[in-house]
Order: structure tokens, then sequence, then C-alpha cells
């Protein structure tokens, strides 16, 4: 009896700080701690730029002519065709980098092997293997969300660039600039995902559209957009394309974004904790309980303590970057479970 009492008092407790993070109120007193994080992360940018970089500016001066020159023979062989160049760099290689690896980590989901990646499996009773028709069923929603969402999107957001300028100029970005793009890119995604996302979480919404992406409580790497329509829309594509719409920047540094968000969503989903790669603790435990860990950096659920529950967890400890062969579900093991 004294544990059902806890356990009601806990779950009264829970619903209520739900409650006070989902109301208008509470929205509003996150969204002016998010500008005022967000616009002292620039501050700092436009502060420290220089000093941060001026290492890897060397490092891209001494090679710059190579990068130069190889964009040059691509630049001249799509000359006079400068959509085809866009989309070349902004679908074909994101493409690419993201069926690649995602390839890799089929093989492992749906046939166990090799041994080696997936003893680092996450959830380590999920997905041994991969439900073959969810999978199947999945497969068709995100050929939809690529080829059928995702391209056209970007030929529109190549005739909105192209109303600034010319997003495929036969020079390249200095590095300065195009580091400096990337990280701004990432905070206004970290701002545009965590709040469309939580919006997503709403119980009216939610039911309609997020709850399809949920259907994987222990995801995997490709279903990072298997999603509603509308919200691969909204919550994936918006966030990631509007950086580079707004500072009109070069295919290039907009292809390299491409790439790096696909990668790096994918690792996020990817249900296993690999070596010297990034940790996917974060998202696969929003996975798991729904109603933490909204964004992509943590910062702005830091600020709303949209990851409290999550900090109190081993999957808390073991969200670090593995520098060893030795899988953290051995390292920092759960806690015993009490004897009932």
């Amino acid at each position: 009896m004294v544990q059902t009492a806890d356990s009601d008092m806990s779950g009264a407790a829970m619903r209520s700080s739900v409650s006070r993070q989902d109301s208008p109120a509470g929205l509003w007193d996150s969204v002016k701690k998010a500008a005022f994080v967000i616009g002292s992360g620039i501050l700092f940018l436009a502060a420290f730029g220089n000093s941060l970089t001026w290492h890897l500016q060397r490092f891209w001066g001494a090679s710059g002519d190579f990068w130069q020159n190889m964009w040059t023979q691509l630049y001249v062989a799509f000359e006079g065709h400068d959509a085809a160049l866009f989309f070349f760099g902004t679908m074909f290689i994101p493409t690419v980098a993201f069926w690649v690896p995602n390839a890799l980590l089929l093989l492992a989901d749906t046939t166990g092997k090799p041994s080696f990646i997936t003893r680092y499996r996450i959830q380590m009773e999920k997905n041994n293997p991969v439900d073959p028709a969810k999978l199947r069923h999945a497969m068709k929603t995100i050929a939809f969300n690529q080829f059928l969402i995702s391209a056209p999107m970007v030929v529109v957001a190549y005739f909105l660039m192209s109303w600034r300028g010319n997003p495929c100029g036969p020079e390249l970005p200095t590095f300065h600039w195009a580091l400096m793009q990337m990280a701004i890119f990432s905070l206004i995604e970290e701002l545009m995902f965590y709040y469309s996302h939580r919006l997503f979480h709403h119980p009216s919404l939610y039911k309609h559209y997020h709850k399809q992406h949920h259907e994987w409580t222990a995801p995997i790497g490709i279903v990072c957009i298997y999603a509603h329509p509308l919200e691969h829309v909204i919550a994936n594509m918006l966030p990631v394309v509007l950086g580079p719409m707004i500072l009109g920047s070069h295919v290039t540094t907009t292809s390299l974004w491409y790439c790096l968000v696909l990668l790096s969503t994918t690792i996020s989903h990817c249900g296993y904790h690999l070596p010297f790669l990034p940790s996917p603790e974060f998202h696969d435990f929003h996975h798991l309980k729904f109603n933490q860990n909204f964004g992509v950096l943590g910062v702005l659920d830091r600020l709303h303590g949209t990851d409290s529950k999550f900090r109190q967890t081993k999957q808390y400890e073991r969200h670090i970057v593995l520098a060893s062969l030795t899988p953290l579900n051995e390292s920092v093991p759960d806690s015993p479970k009490k004897a009932q």
C-alpha cells in the first residue's frame, strides 16, 4: 500500500510538472530563456570566433587551393545548370551520406552480425533482430518522405535562395565564415526542433502525427526520418533548411550541413552506443520514455527541465563518448532490480 501511494504521488507530481511545462505561461517563460541563451551563444561566437578557429584556419589555408580546384572542376562540369548543381549537392550527396551508414546498420539490425556491433546495443532486449514486417512498413514512409517531400523542399529552397544571390557561385566561402555558419545553423536547429518537437507531443497533435515516429520505442538508424509527412516538413526539414536559407549559404556549406545533420540523427536513432562516436543515449531515452529530451544539443532541455528525469538515470551516466572497446552497459551496468 505504501508503494502504491508513493507511486500515485509520484505520478501526480510528474503530471503536474508536465502540465506546468505545457501551459502557455510556462512555454512563454521557456521561450524567453531560450532567446537569452541563444543570443548569448551568438555573442560568444562573435567575440571569440577568431580565437576558436585560428588553428583550423591555418590548416584550411594550406589546403584551400585543393578544395577550390576540386570545386572549380565540379562547377565547370555543371556550368549553366546551377539548379542541377544545387540539387546534386543538397540532395544526391546527402542521400548517399544517409544510406551508406544506414545500410551497414541495417545489416546488424536484421542479421545480428557483426557481433562486434550488436554488443553495443543500448536496449539489449529489443530489435534482436528487428521485426522484418515492421521494417518494411517503415521503409515505405522513409522513401516517401525522402523523395517526395525532402526533394521538392530542396528545389523550393534553391529558388528562394536564388532570389538573394547565387548559391552556386564559383568561389568557395572562407573557412571561418563556413564554420560560423555551421554554428548558427546548429543554434537555429536546436531552437526550432525543440519547440516543434514539443508541440507535436501535445496530446491533440501527438495521437494524429507524432505517435507514428514513437512506434519505435527502441529506434534504429533509418527511422530517424520515419514520421508523418506533416511532422517531417515542420520538425525534420524546416529546422535544417531554414539556416542556409536565412544566411544565403553557398551550396557546399549547405551540402556539408545536410550531411552532418543526417549522420547526426542517424547516430541518435541507431540504437548502438559505438566507440568514438557521439552518444545516442540522449535521444534513445526520449524514445523509451517519451516526455524527456526533446532537443538536439540538450541546451533547451536543460533550461526547461525536460531532461531532469534523464539526468537521474544510468543512461545519463553512459551519455559520454565511449573511448574504449568495452560496452557501456558492461562498464556502467544497470542497477539491480529490487526484490518484490
